[in-house]
C-alpha cells in the first residue's frame, strides 16, 4: 500500500516459500538429509539440556555443539543449522518461562543453513530459479540434487534480484509430505528462502507512496484489527475495526482462517491508504526465539503471566501487516 512503518525493527528478514514435488533418487536424498538433520538436532538438544550453563552467543553455541552435529550430518552449514535451531528453542523457552529441559521436538522433517550468505553454498539459488541442494545420504556420503519449485509470477523479480544484486540469503528445505506411488518414492515440500526485509519491499512494491499526512495506529487482537487515524496534532480523525471473529470458533479450518485474516489485513491497509494515512505505527512483536517454538511438540507451555499462543497468533498477524504495508 506504500505506507511507512514505525515500531518494527529497521533491519528484519522475511521468508518466502516455494513449493516443489520430486520423486525417485532426488526424493530419497532429500529425505535422508532431513532425517539426519533431525537426528543431529535431537542430539544437540539432548546435550544442551544436560548443561548447567549455556553460551550467550551463536558463536558460543556453534563452538560447543558443532562437532556433535557434524558427526551425524557431515556438512558444516547443516550442522550449524541444527545448532542454531536448538539455540532458538532455548531462547524461546527463556522468553516464555518454559523449562528448556522439558521440551521435545515436534513431528517435522527439514534441513537448513544457519546464516545468510551469497551464494548460499548448500542450498544454492541459480539464475533460472532452480535450487542446487547438497544432500547427505544415510551412509554419510554427500550428493547434490536439483529442485525446480513452482515460482509465483510476483516472486520472479525478487529471486532475480537475489542473484543479480548478490543478496545474502538463507535456504531451508521443508518436507511437507512423502510416500510411495507406483513403486516410486515421492516428496512434496517447500524451499524456503530468507532474505532481508528491505530487499523484499524494494522489489515487491506495486504502489507509490501516497500524499497523505495522517498517522495510523494499529492494534491487533485475537478477533479484530483496530485502526485509529490521527493528524499531526494527535487529534483523532477516524477509527475503524476490521473483524475476523469467526476464525476463533473451535474447529474452524486453519487455512480458511488465515485467508480471512489476510483479507482483513488488506482491507485495513487499503482503508488507511485511501484515507490519507502515510505512516502506520505497529507494535514490535515480542521475539519468541528464532522459530518461536514452531519446531517443538504441542503440550503444556502455559505461564501464569504469558499466553504464548495468543502472542504468536498476534505476532503473525503483525508480520503479515509488515509484509504488505509498504507494497
Amino acid at each position: 500500500m506504500g505506507l511507512n512503518l514505525i515500531g518494527i525493527p529497521l533491519v528484519g528478514f522475511i521468508t518466502i516459500r516455494l513449493p516443489f514435488d520430486v520423486n525417485g533418487d532426488t526424493a530419497k536424498e532429500l529425505l535422508s538429509t532431513a532425517w539426519l538433520f533431525k537426528i543431529a538436532t535431537h542430539r544437540v538438544l539432548s546435550l544442551a539440556r544436560q548443561q548447567n550453563l549455556l553460551p550467550g552467543s551463536k558463536i558460543g553455541w556453534k563452538n560447543m555443539f558443532r562437532e556433535v552435529a557434524y558427526g551425524i550430518i557431515p556438512n558444516r552449514r547443516y550442522a550449524d543449522g541444527a545448532v542454531t535451531l536448538v539455540m532458538g528453542i532455548y531462547e524461546s523457552c527463556r522468553t516464555l518461562g518454559v523449562d528448556f529441559r522439558g521440551v521435545e521436538l515436534g513431528d517435522w522433517l527439514m534441513f537448513q543453513q544457519s546464516e545468510l550468505e551469497y551464494p548460499a553454498k548448500s542450498i544454492t539459488l541459480k539464475p533460472n530459479y532452480e535450487f542446487h541442494v547438497t544432500t547427505v545420504r544415510f551412509d554419510g556420503s554427500v550428493g547434490r540434487v536439483v529442485i525446480k519449485p513452482t515460482i509465483p509470477k510476483n516472486y520472479e523479480k525478487l529471486l532475480g534480484a537475489i542473484t543479480t544484486k548478490r543478496v545474502g540469503y538463507m535456504g531451508r528445505v521443508v518436507v511437507r509430505d512423502y510416500g510411495v506411488r507406483g513403486s516410486q518414492l515421492w516428496v512434496h515440500g517447500e524451499v524456503q528462502v530468507t532474505i532481508p526485509m528491505d530487499v523484499y519491499h524494494e522489489r515487491m512494491a506495486r504502489h507509490k507512496r501516497n500524499g497523505g499526512k495522517l498517522f495510523g495506529g494499529v492494534d491487533v487482537n485475537t478477533d479484530r484489527i483496530n485502526l485509529a487515524i490521527i493528524d499531526e496534532d494527535s487529534e483523532l480523525i477516524d477509527n475503524k475495526t476490521f473483524w475476523f471473529s469467526e476464525v476463533t470458533a473451535r474447529g474452524f479450518p486453519k487455512h480458511r482462517a488465515w485467508s480471512i485474516i489476510g483479507m482483513r489485513v488488506h482491507e485495513m491497509l487499503n482503508y488507511a491508504y485511501h484515507h490519507g494515512v502515510k505512516t502506520l505505527f505497529l507494535e514490535n512483536p515480542d521475539v519468541l526465539g528464532r522459530l518461536r517454538l514452531m519446531w517443538v511438540r504441542g503440550g503444556d507451555r502455559r505461564h501464569e503471566n504469558y499466553n504464548h499462543k495468543v502472542s504468536i497468533f498476534r505476532s503473525t498477524i503483525i508480520e503479515k501487516i509488515t509484509m504488505k504495508a509498504p507494497l
